[in-house]
């Protein structure tokens, strides 16, 4: 090792100096996202240990979580997508599966995560416009028309109302004769990162934390297959954070959720095994791999160390990703094809269980079934052509990888010893602690954007006019009428006493502080209550959260 150090000495006096002393390079220092220096070289002094290296499928996971990874099957395929109406995005899931899609990945629009029913006031000129429009039980059984829930995995990006959606779910499945104890899939159902990084939060995190530990409880007895929670780092990144805040304050929110369980008396090796996770890939390649892994790392030894798991599972950080939408451009919109590839090729190399690939067009519009094939076929490239699948964490030993792994584990380690000092991520978020620095992030990139610092091709480098994009994907006025005729139609052919008697027992359920919730929104979604009707019932007792401004 000594003579490492003393070579590594050598050579950059005697031969990088004198090279730089010719040609200066292209920066006075070269640093990732983060602030981690990219050394010029790396040498096996970098190298980790056997014990925090490991070997896939052992703890402390570092390489992944399966022992054969890709050699045993790919990861799961999933294109997130839902716009408009329930039958418009129930025809691009079906083309999407045809095209070789292996799981479902459904984008709801804003009134829906928000509890809002599409008459409310409050839904105007938002209904079907950033995903699909679900109201109510009949809304969802046309989502999945055709689509075996007994043979595919579905994930939901939902939060607030994620116990209602998978509600509605567990309905439909019912109706196809398929119990819930076989339905496989993901809610997001992450609200502490809705206060932190992007909005779409009901209830103050008290009863949101409620209904989450309660959907652990219940899924653990009821829904066993079903992952109760994606605990998402994708939207404290495209907020502006770096790549250690992204590992830090998603593994703060993920202990808070433990602790919660916990004190609602659940045994963490009886639902930390369902956990999963959900990250960004952002442009810097050998750092989102490096990413990966120092969170997988670090996650198994909070899990063990901090809250005594003796389930391998527990310990496991298994994790959706997808390629970061922040970093499209409307400029030169075909460039995305490429940052899409690479993105996602550094979420395979990094060793995700699950991805999704955005569309070109998606800086500009929702994407047309053709730019969402086309992400698609980029994952299949990837899987069927480039190799990168056939070895098990190949880049693992890499002395520049190694030390990014070693170096991301220690920042982000170091955020959540700050957040306990604060007293746990739930008081970091009311004194506003990650939001400040996330702020921070996005505010100094943004700057070494406008200087010229950081390059984005075809926005402040490699610039030429350009004709508007033709044939994006617009979302019609008329959805929303047809919606809100469907609530009427909904509301005039229903048991309206069936749907009183379910609604008020919900409402009592939730005065009453010990009662699990789930099963009377399960009761009230087949009494055919609307979303918005499910949500104002927890509303009138829970009221709503007030976002507070740090400056």
């Amino acid at each position: 090792m000594s003579d490492w150090k003393a070579e590594k000495s050598r050579w950059l006096v005697k031969t990088y100096e004198k090279a730089k002393a010719k040609g200066p390079e292209r920066r006075a220092a070269f640093l990732t996202s983060s602030g981690l220096e990219r050394a010029p070289v790396d040498v096996p002094e970098a190298a980790p240990s056997v014990e925090a290296l490991g070997f896939p499928g052992e703890y402390p996971y570092t390489r992944g979580v399966q022992p054969t990874m890709y050699r045993g099957r790919f990861w799961t395929m999933r294109q997130y997508a839902g716009f408009a109406s329930a039958r418009e995005s129930n025809q691009r899931y079906h083309a999407l599966l045809k095209a070789g899609q292996t799981g479902l990945s459904v984008a709801f629009d804003l009134p829906t995560q928000m509890g809002f029913d599409a008459d409310s006031p409050r839904a105007r000129g938002e209904v079907g416009k950033v995903g699909v429009s679900i109201c109510s039980v009949r809304d969802m059984k046309v989502l999945l028309d055709g689509i075996p829930l007994g043979e595919v995995s579905t994930s939901m990006t939902i939060n607030a109302t994620a116990p209602i959606l998978l509600m509605l779910y567990a309905a439909v499945g019912e109706a196809q004769g398929v119990p819930m104890e076989a339905l496989q899939g993901t809610v997001q159902n992450d609200i502490l990162k809705e206060y932190v990084a992007r909005g779409t939060y009901i209830y103050p995190p008290g009863p949101s934390l409620r209904l989450i530990t309660n959907l652990f409880a219940f899924c653990a007895k009821r829904v066993p297959k079903w992952n109760p929670i994606s605990i998402s780092g994708y939207h404290i990144r495209e907020a502006g954070s770096t790549a250690a805040q992204e590992i830090g304050f998603t593994l703060a929110d993920g202990i808070a959720y433990v602790e919660a369980a916990r004190r609602a008396g659940l045994e963490v090796d009886d639902f930390a095994g369902r956990l999963s996770f959900f990250f960004n890939v952002h442009n810097d390649f050998l750092e989102e791999i490096a990413k990966f892994r120092a969170a997988r790392r670090l996650w198994a030894r909070v899990m063990k160390e901090r809250f005594g798991a003796k389930d391998p599972r527990s310990m496991m950080l298994r994790f959706h990703a997808q390629t970061a939408g922040s970093t499209l451009t409307a400029q030169q919109p075909m460039n995305n094809v490429v940052r899409v590839a690479i993105q996602g090729l550094a979420a395979v190399l990094g060793g995700t269980q699950s991805l999704h690939t955005n569309g070109w067009d998606e800086a500009l519009a929702l994407p047309t079934e053709e730019a969402a094939k086309l992400a698609l076929r980029t994952q299949q490239v990837i899987a069927y052509e480039t190799g990168v699948a056939d070895a098990i964490d190949p880049l693992g030993g890499s002395f520049h990888l190694e030390r990014l792994t070693d170096e991301l584990e220690a920042k982000a380690e170091d955020y959540l010893r700050r957040i306990d000092d604060l007293g746990g991520m739930v008081r970091a978020i009311e004194q506003g602690f990650p939001q400040q620095e996330i702020q921070n992030a996005a505010y100094e990139a943004q700057r070494a954007l406008e200087k010229g610092e950081a390059v984005v091709v075809g926005v402040n480098k490699f610039t030429q006019p350009e004709p508007p994009v033709q044939g994006l994907l617009r979302v019609d006025e008329s959805v929303e009428r047809d919606q809100r005729a469907r609530l009427d139609e909904l509301r005039a052919t229903r048991s309206k006493d069936a749907c009183r008697r379910a609604l008020d027992a919900l409402k009592r359920g939730a005065e009453a502080s010990d009662e699990n919730l789930i099963p009377l929104i399960s009761d009230a979604v087949r009494a055919e209550a609307s979303l918005g009707e499910i949500s104002d019932a927890m509303r009138a007792v829970f009221g709503e959260h007030q976002e507070h401004v740090f400056l």
